[in-house]
């Protein structure tokens, strides 16, 4: 695919997507969005990649403000909504869950690890899918809203689902009810954000949290974890939980990797992980 509002680079171990329509400020669009689901299809199809990590074109000044407006008057003059993805769409993370196969919630399906680099303002649709990321890194006093309640719009993309497990039902009502705007700052004392850095510093931040992860973390150990999290998720067995995490266990207890990971530990050294 010829990609014209995303850009995706690949380095080593760890791949980046960058939303980039800097003249419409990086504003979602049904274009944005195939091209973001292939991106993501290549990625995890990519063996070596253990993280990606999704940010806004700097020159855009925002990471993603929701919906072009364009795009928001032609569903207006169209006399209904209009994804504007073809048939075709890539459909990467579907086919481990029944749960997880729909728009954004693909991200639970994913084996590779997403981090969100939210570089500025963040609405809407790109809130959404900053927050279906697995970690969401954060520009100091970026302005943060749903949006959608002033657009005469529902909730969007399972947001109602998602934040008040990730923030709880309180904050969750507060931002979802109202559409408020709200900072980086305050997104962060909520639990939305993991980490604040200043605007320039954002994505060199992530990039280093993401190589942490690749020194620090075995590749199996962290699919297997994220996997975990996923499915929990929607899990209400707590038995079931202990039950999978204990065949893992004796699963990956007979690896190369744990027996590297021990002797690591006894010698005080890094880990050279061969999975």
């Amino acid at each position: 695919m010829e990609l014209h509002t995303t850009r995706l680079d690949t380095f080593g171990e760890i791949a980046t997507i960058t939303l980039s329509r800097p003249d419409r400020h990086n504003s979602w669009t049904g274009r944005m969005h195939t091209e973001l689901r292939y991106c993501l299809h290549e990625v995890e199809n990519d063996s070596d990649v253990r993280v990606v990590v999704i940010t806004g074109d700097p020159e855009g000044r925002t990471f993603c403000p929701g919906a072009d407006g364009q795009a928001l008057q032609g569903h207006a003059d169209r006399g209904g909504y209009d994804p504007g993805t073809p048939a075709d769409i890539a459909n990467p993370g579907f086919g481990v869950r029944p749960e997880f196969d729909a728009d954004f919630s693909y991200f639970l399906g994913l084996e590779t690890v997403s981090i969100a680099a939210i570089n500025g303002a963040v609405a809407g649709v790109g809130l959404a899918l900053a927050c279906w990321c697995d970690l969401r890194f954060a520009a100091a006093g970026a302005k943060f809203t749903t949006a959608h309640g002033k657009l005469n719009l529902p909730a969007e993309f399972g947001l109602s689902w998602l934040l008040p497990r990730l923030i709880g039902l309180g904050n969750a009502n507060d931002i979802l009810l109202s559409s408020r705007t709200f900072t980086s700052e305050e997104a962060q004392r909520m639990g939305l954000v993991n980490r604040v850095e200043p605007p320039d510093q954002v994505l060199k931040a992530t990039l280093l949290y993401a190589g942490d992860i690749i020194n620090d973390v075995s590749p199996h150990s962290l699919r297997a974890t994220k996997r975990q999290i996923a499915v929990d998720t929607i899990n209400i067995n707590p038995a079931a939980s202990v039950e999978d995490s204990n065949l893992r266990l004796r699963e990956m207890m007979v690896e190369d990797d744990y027996r590297e990971a021990a002797r690591a530990f006894v010698e005080k050294r890094q880990p050279r992980w061969k999975d």
